[in-house]
């Protein structure tokens, strides 16, 4: 009589289960996290070049929303040696970054999703591609909407008598921060869902404290930007508005979480 045993066919290993039985030594991760660090300053240095190249046109483009609004025959200045050679530099450099963006995330995530669950890397997928767009998209809404409005409102309040004239590494420097500002403001339904995916907080609490939100949300704005009503208020209506979307969502990850469940 054959054995029943040799009739029964062991099905292969699923993606959670090699997740549990492969763990790597301290020093493998070391090794792996040094390798992606070095490939994502690879590319960043790789865009520095093609961009360095064209700095100048580069920041002509970033300084258009200031200088439609300087008076005619106003400039912007440099205060210091250096500033004409060190402030392109800067921007390149910068812009090598935001540029390769998606690389660098990409990196980060070959490093993390080897020890996600299958669940966790559906899930996991989309907000990274999202978060990703929505970086980019605060930096444009920043560029093309916010900028306008700012610097008009700027030069229509300088005093008679005074010539605005703005230094070019100090216009480079408040520019970065706009960008960073609102970048980092439209991940905020980012935050939500991740929030209430790992059940740090729950939709309903953080609807809860939404007047407390709101509060954080002008004050915010108030911190980042120049003290003008403007400004602040473009930072902090999207971003309230950003937040009631991250509700909405939230609360479709955890209806389905309880359905699977």
């Amino acid at each position: 009589m054959a054995d029943s045993n040799s009739d029964i066919v062991e099905s292969p290993p699923t993606h959670d289960q090699l997740v549990d039985a492969s763990e790597q030594p301290f020093l493998d991760h070391v090794v792996e996290l040094r390798s992606r660090i070095l490939h994502g300053l690879l590319v960043v240095l790789v865009l520095f070049f093609p961009i360095y190249f064209y700095a100048n046109e580069l920041y002509a483009f970033v300084a258009a929303p200031l200088m439609a609004h300087l008076p005619g025959g106003s400039t912007m200045i440099a205060t210091e040696v250096a500033s004409p050679f060190l402030t392109p530099f800067k921007l390149a450099i910068y812009t090598a970054i935001f540029a390769g963006i998606p690389y660098l995330l990409h990196q980060i995530w070959g490093f993390v999703s080897p020890g996600l669950y299958l669940h966790e890397k559906n899930f996991a997928t989309p907000l990274l591609i999202s978060s990703v767009l929505l970086f980019y998209v605060g930096v444009a809404f920043a560029y093309f909407l916010v900028f306008p409005l700012v610097f008009q409102f700027l030069a229509g309040v300088t005093p008679i008598g005074v010539t605005m004239m703005t230094d070019i590494n100090r216009y480079l420097d408040f520019v970065l921060k706009m960008f960073f500002a609102f970048g980092f403001a439209f991940e905020i339904p980012v935050a939500v869902l991740l929030l209430a995916w790992s059940g740090i907080a729950s939709a309903k609490g953080m609807a809860a404290k939404r007047p407390y939100i709101i509060v954080g949300c002008f004050v915010f704005g108030m911190l980042l930007t120049p003290p003008d009503v403007i400004s602040q208020l473009m930072l902090a209506i999207p971003a309230w508005i950003l937040f009631e979307i991250g509700i909405v969502f939230a609360r479709l990850v955890e209806k389905r979480r309880d359905e699977v469940m």
